[in-house]
């Protein structure tokens, strides 16, 4: 019989789509324990876990036991600085936290990737997801869920101009080309998190869009 997760483990509980997923669970009333490590301090609550540092740091201290992760870590070329730092953040750091989870005892890792990820496209940050997915792929989850959005649509700390120019027209195109709110990607996620399905499985976005209303 499949439980509902009751010890979670979340990584970028800061970002757009991680702070509405950490109300989330921070609110879910089967939930006891969320382990969420960040960078800067996150609101206590009493179910919430909140090792602060950088993630090299913090991911070898990191206790069990957990029994789903999730991860919402992502960034941009432009804030990253360079390839080099965006790829150590979207693909080094995304595989680092999955192999973190995994020794801790989860069985269910669920994690944003990207419209059109391929590690064989030209496009490099479509590549970088792609190769994310492949490394993910090759830890042999029991259970592995790939969301894919399209632009993700929120209010976000630090706002970002080719999101506030797309993302008005991204609510006219059909499809999975959509864009999404991250509150519905965080409510498909946790829909996600409920289902057995043992593994890999990828979710596009215009399915999240409709597990997220």
């Amino acid at each position: 019989m499949y439980l509902t997760p009751q010890h979670v483990l979340l990584a970028g509980a800061t970002g757009l789509t991680g702070e509405h997923l950490l109300d989330r669970l921070l609110n879910e009333p089967t939930i006891t324990r969320v382990l969420a490590p960040s960078r800067r301090p996150l609101a206590e609550h009493p179910h919430l876990e909140n090792p602060v540092g950088e993630p090299a740091e913090v991911l070898p201290s990191l206790a069990g036991p957990v029994d789903i992760a999730f991860c919402c870590l992502g960034t941009t070329i432009k804030k990253a600085g360079s390839e080099q730092a965006f790829r150590a953040v979207d693909l080094d750091l995304v595989v680092a936290f999955a192999k973190r989870a995994r020794e801790l005892g989860a069985r269910h890792l669920i994690v944003i990737s990207a419209l059109n990820a391929d590690a064989k496209s030209s496009i490099f940050y479509n590549r970088v997801k792609g190769e994310m997915e492949a490394a993910l792929k090759a830890q042999d989850w029991p259970q592995l869920t790939i969301c894919r959005p399209s632009l993700l649509l929120g209010d976000r700390v630090e706002p970002r101009l080719a999101e506030q120019l797309a993302g008005p027209l991204s609510k006219l195109i059909p499809g999975k080309y959509h864009g999404i709110e991250a509150c519905q990607l965080a409510r498909a996620m946790w829909r996600l998190a409920l289902e057995e399905e043992d593994g890999m499985r990828v979710v596009e976005s215009d399915e999240l869009r409709k597990l997220g209303k």
